[in-house]
């Protein structure tokens, strides 16, 4: 079954907020007045007892290895989607990232996209990646292992590979799901979900791990990650007999797609305000930015993949992966507004609550 997408990509509909100038001028209230009243991330980071922010141990290696996608979700903070085919990473970046991985001694590649598995060159690099002895992590939206029969073969290649799964899966019912990913994400979903069950993911005793992450549908925090993932692992069960390891609870952050609805939908002023509001200063020695580096398609470096959408290179004078030496962890790390939704309530990172 195909996906009928609901939505298109900021860039296709020439839209301003494709321009992430423009985004960061709302972000810090352009546009608003309530927005330009609330406190500053930075001030707010100062009050909780850190000067500055500053990386830890370099851990994970997180790539965005492009923005095409089989999918253009409304809430998509990358504004990924088909017509996305010129921002894929090639193969000598790739390779670029492969002796830096390796030479630095990395434990931890984390793929993300766009779908990653569009990338022609996705395969070869896990496979070397899982050669070198890495823990190679896909962020997977589980569509496109049934959007194209050259596909249908990923559970097969992930397990081969022993490649961790990281799935979108909005939630356990089609109405909200496909409301906010198109027309038949859900169903699609529940298939791939079903074949990555019978290769052994997310099954007792298979060592291959198949997470699942929740981003809420509309202008609110997500719940309780805990009481969320026994609701999904119960529902999931008893409805399609499907397995997982672990769910993410995941915020929605003011960027892009997110941002373009928060504002057409009139919720941007409550919803930063919710995220001020919430700001936990016990999040902030957990935050994704202190022990990760992100790869931009085109060989970039970043603190966050946030940040990348934002094209907020990391505050260093060698920002290319050309240039990478490990003097870049000596650096500040950069904020804005937008991070408020990282350290809101329990937190968000890409392995979900923090605190």
């Amino acid at each position: 079954m195909g996906v009928k997408q609901k939505t298109k990509s900021l860039k296709s509909r020439e839209a301003k907020l494709s321009d992430t100038f423009v985004q960061l001028e709302v972000l810090n209230g352009s546009e608003s007045n309530v927005i330009h009243d609330l406190p500053r991330f930075h001030k707010k980071i100062n009050e909780a007892g850190f000067e500055v922010l500053a990386p830890t141990n370099l851990e994970i290696f997180q790539i965005n290895i492009g923005k095409l996608c089989n999918q253009t979700c409304a809430h998509c903070h990358v504004d990924a989607g088909p017509d996305k085919k010129l921002e894929n990473m090639d193969r000598a970046t790739l390779e670029k990232c492969l002796s830096i991985i390796i030479e630095n001694d990395i434990p931890i590649v984390d793929i993300t996209g766009g779908a990653p598995e569009m990338n022609p060159n996705f395969r070869w690099f896990v496979e070397q990646c899982s050669k070198a002895g890495k823990k190679v992590m896909n962020r997977c939206n589980l569509t496109i292992i049934m959007a194209n029969p050259k596909y249908a073969d990923l559970p097969q290649f992930f397990a081969e590979n022993r490649v961790e799964i990281v799935s979108s899966l909005p939630y356990f019912s089609k109405a909200r799901t496909d409301n906010q990913r198109g027309d038949g994400v859900f169903e699609d979903s529940i298939a791939a979900l079903k074949k990555l069950n019978d290769v052994g993911y997310g099954m007792e005793g298979s060592n291959l791990t198949l997470n699942l992450v929740y981003n809420p549908s509309g202008a609110f925090l997500p719940g309780d990650q805990a009481t969320l993932e026994d609701e999904f692992r119960r529902q999931l069960k008893r409805k399609f007999d499907i397995e997982f390891n672990s769910l993410f609870a995941i915020t929605n952050l003011p960027v892009s797609r997110f941002l373009d609805y928060l504002i057409e939908s009139n919720n941007y002023d409550d919803y930063m305000t919710e995220l001020v509001n919430a700001f936990n200063p016990q999040t902030v020695a957990g935050l994704m930015c202190k022990n990760t580096i992100s790869v931009s398609w085109d060989g970039f470096m970043y603190d966050c993949d946030f940040n990348q959408m934002l094209d907020l290179k990391i505050n260093h004078k060698r920002k290319h992966i050309d240039d990478f030496d490990k003097e870049i962890q000596k650096r500040n790390i950069v904020l804005n507004q937008h991070c408020f939704g990282c350290t809101a309530g329990a937190g968000s990172s890409c392995g979900g609550e923090i605190n």
